[in-house]
């Protein structure tokens, strides 16, 4: 998933991912991820672990019944301005966080997980998904797992840690919807479908992946930390400002992003996240 990047001066996440890198590839991939279903040995016995496919893999996944994310300490740090080497290291404990927590999830839905790749960039490079999407920091590919970030002078300008932390997770996200089966879902449901199709079912996508984020936000925010007017800055900032890299309205708008951004920080939870049956009104 592409992400565009935000305002250096705001107290908002720093980018925002974007579907457009990303849905070719899902649905040219679909069936292959859907037929993926790893086995684990418990005593005598091999359980095979299967991931939801089709429609139920969005709307009624067993990730949805796990609860709270685990609390997490990253010991991150602090990022500097200017500091590539402070950033990275960042974004490698956030990243390390997300594998433990998300590991844990999957374990209580009882569906197989493996760690995406991560890979930190200072120039906008190609991946199996296509070109850098226009407007970027960093995006999610499906076809080799891997969250491209970049390291890029915009993006060190802002050294507000939980910006950071919030872009991190949603990209991660993506990941998490690849290993739910809902990424396939929705290459196979935009695939040859009408534009307004497309956009509607990119919307549901990426607002999923902004509660996804922002659920994992919650359970790190002691550790980062994130005050509550610092979170409460951080979404008015969305809901005025977070559509405005989105020119074709794929993302929603920026109420709708504050909306499950907010469901999702309060909840701490996939549970608040289930944007597949959600009133057209919230994912708009």
């Amino acid at each position: 998933m592409g992400v565009g990047t935000a305002n250096a001066d705001a107290p908002l996440p720093a980018t925002k991912a974007s579907a457009s890198a990303d849905a070719a590839d899902a649905s040219s991939t679909a069936q292959s991820s859907a037929a993926q279903s790893p086995t684990v040995a418990s005593g005598a016995a091999t359980a095979t672990l299967q991931v939801p496919r089709g429609r139920t893999a969005a709307t009624a996944n067993p990730l949805y019944r796990t609860g709270t994310l685990p609390t997490m300490r990253c010991g991150a740090g602090q990022i500097r301005a200017g500091s590539a080497a402070s950033y990275r290291y960042f974004m490698t404990r956030v990243n390390r966080c997300l594998n433990l927590a998300w590991k844990t999830q999957f374990r209580k839905a009882k569906l197989p997980f493996a760690q995406p790749k991560l890979r930190f960039v200072t120039t906008k490079v190609s991946s199996p998904c296509g070109r850098w999407p226009a407007g970027a920091g960093g995006y999610y590919c499906s076809s080799n797992r891997m969250i491209y970030i970049g390291v890029f002078r915009d993006v060190l300008k802002n050294p507000y840690a939980p910006n950071h932390a919030q872009f991190m997770a949603h990209e991660y996200a993506h990941h998490v919807q690849q290993l739910m089966g809902v990424m396939t879902y929705y290459g196979q449901s935009v695939w040859r479908a009408r534009s307004t199709t497309k956009l509607a079912f990119s919307r549901r996508l990426e607002l999923q992946a902004d509660c996804l984020g922002s659920a994992f936000l919650r359970q790190i925010s002691a550790d980062l930390p994130v005050e509550q007017e610092q979170w409460d800055s951080m979404v008015e900032w969305v809901a005025a400002n977070g559509h405005k890299n989105w020119v074709k309205n794929d993302h929603g708008k920026g109420s709708s992003q504050a909306y499950w951004m907010e469901r999702g920080f309060n909840a701490g939870s996939p549970s608040a996240c289930n944007t597949w049956t959600a009133p057209s009104r919230t994912v708009a």
